[in-house]
């Protein structure tokens, strides 16, 4: 570890994960490195987990993170119920229950833009940070922290932080260092322009901004990183992805795109990455990416010479995909860069580069709306994650879902969504495996006719025109026709039936 440990004022901190985690008490707000399951630390989580377990201790405190983590972290403190509250995202099923009010003390879940919890973090909404744990690939001489797979806010949190713990973790390659690119701006009103205008620029510093001096405990872990796995496309989703890319080669075709010029940014999952091989297969060249994740789509792009660079604040692959990109790092250095999310999901950074956005939804609703964070508006499934961040400031902004779920049971696309995270003003396009709906310069009225025809499913089609229509009877000429006892009766029935089909129908 000598090499990676390069900081001499550190070295009498070294010390297991177990003494680390005692820096950890009740009541304390901590704020952990990493975006999705990257980069997050993991040794001082599972030892502080184990002490609890154990009854050694009491642990329940404030979590704060870049986007979701690792299983050591969101599933196995939310498990032993540690966490009270938690900021700004989140994945792990058993954290998901909790905060719907499965556990006995619950956890108060902030559901936030990931572009704006840096910034909410500094102007301290979410109040003093006591520690931050941080995963590193190397310690500098200065005591600056090289970081590993993602940045997230770990530049913030580091800032902020009254004592820092660092995880140096043997695992993650050394080589990383130099594959970051670090940039905190100053906040408002002193807050200069971004100075970033492509996607290949570096703005900051390839560390993050510590001191030997913040630095209370250093760790060295070698536990491997937990990826979630990435599953295969199946009908439904290569259809999705098969929609996307006939629209992306109809702008093509129009001039609106221009490859190379234009980068793209996918969120995460199966569709998204056969959206990317859809790519691949179209012919598409000197692709660029400015997105929050890089996954195994992008980087498959990368080797077939497809796409020239990557902008993202994490690499987010399955464990082939990373076991890939470690054994041939080299190849992409120069080609990757991993910034904060600040900036990989700026609203200031997304509109200069124009940024089109390709992301999921829960459900849509006839005139565009989307929800993509609620079941049945009450139930939190993940959150926000960064989609608004790019659905308002993106060039063009993508929504795709299946038109139906559970089964066929219930469609995806509603008269009015229950819950409202993008708003149909933000909203380009929405495509399902039927079709794609192209709302730029379409009124309400417009809208609903192309969602119904083009994204529904056939099953709902009937259900869904009939509620169109009668709408637009009853509002006589209104801009958005609404019946809404009618809609909301969309909804109840599934809760009542399990089923939005009508018998017969």
């Amino acid at each position: 570890m000598a090499e990676r440990i390069r900081c001499k004022a550190v070295l009498d901190r070294v010390m297991t994960a177990d003494q680390a985690a005692m820096l950890i008490e009740d009541g304390m707000t901590v704020a952990v490195s990493g975006f999705t399951p990257s980069g997050n630390p993991k040794a001082v989580p599972l030892a502080l987990a184990e002490q609890v377990r154990s009854g050694q201790r009491k642990v329940r405190v404030n979590l704060l993170s870049g986007a979701s983590t690792g299983p050591e972290i969101d599933n196995t403190w939310a498990e032993l119920d540690m966490i009270a509250r938690r900021v700004p995202y989140i994945t792990s099923t058993a954290l998901r229950k909790a905060v719907n009010g499965a556990s006995e003390q619950g956890v108060a879940y902030l559901d936030q833009h990931l572009g704006m919890t840096a910034q909410n973090a500094r102007y301290g909404f979410y109040g003093p940070i006591d520690v931050a744990v941080v995963e590193a690939v190397a310690i500098t001489e200065e005591g600056n922290i090289i970081p590993s797979t993602a940045v997230g806010c770990t530049q913030t949190y580091v800032a902020l932080a009254k004592k820092v713990i660092v995880e140096v973790n043997s695992i993650q390659p050394e080589g990383l260092e130099g594959f970051h690119d670090i940039y905190m701006p100053a906040d408002p009103p002193h807050r200069e322009p971004i100075p970033l205008t492509r996607v290949d620029q570096r703005i900051g510093k390839p560390y993050i901004t510590c001191g030997a001096d913040k630095i209370a405990a250093v760790v060295e872990c070698s536990l491997s990183v937990n990826p979630r796995p990435l599953a295969p496309a199946d009908a439904v989703s290569q259809a999705i992805a098969d929609n996307i890319v006939a629209f992306l080669k109809a702008e093509k075709a129009a001039g609106r795109l221009s490859a190379g010029d234009v980068p793209l940014q996918s969120g995460v999952g199966s569709v998204a990455n056969a959206v990317l091989m859809g790519l691949e297969k179209a012919g598409f060249e000197h692709l660029t990416f400015f997105s929050e994740v890089i996954q195994d789509g992008v980087i498959r792009l990368l080797d077939a010479g497809c796409a020239d660079m990557a902008s993202a604040t994490s690499l987010s692959m399955s464990h082939e995909g990373m076991m890939h990109f470690k054994e041939n790092l080299e190849s992409y250095r120069g080609r990757i860069v991993l910034r904060d999310s600040e900036i990989s999901n700026g609203a200031e950074t997304i509109r200069r580069l124009g940024v089109i956005a390709m992301n999921t939804a829960v459900e849509a609703d006839i005139y565009g709306n989307i929800n993509s964070s609620q079941m049945n508006g009450t139930t939190i499934y993940n959150g926000i994650g960064g989609s608004g961040d790019y659905a308002r400031n993106a060039s063009v902004t993508i929504f795709m879902t299946a038109s139906s779920a559970k089964g066929g049971k219930i469609s995806s696309i509603v008269p009015m969504v229950t819950h409202v995270d993008h708003t149909e003003h933000d909203v380009d396009v929405l495509v399902t495996e039927q079709g794609y709906a192209d709302l730029r310069g379409k009124s309400p009225k417009e809208r609903a006719a192309l969602i119904i025809e083009n994204c529904a499913h056939p099953d709902f089609r009937p259900q869904l025109r009939r509620y169109f229509g009668r709408a637009c009877e009853a509002s006589h000429g209104a801009q958005t026709p609404h019946i809404l006892d009618e809609a909301f009766s969309f909804h109840k029935r599934f809760r009542e039936t399990g089923t939005m089909l009508e018998p017969n129908e």
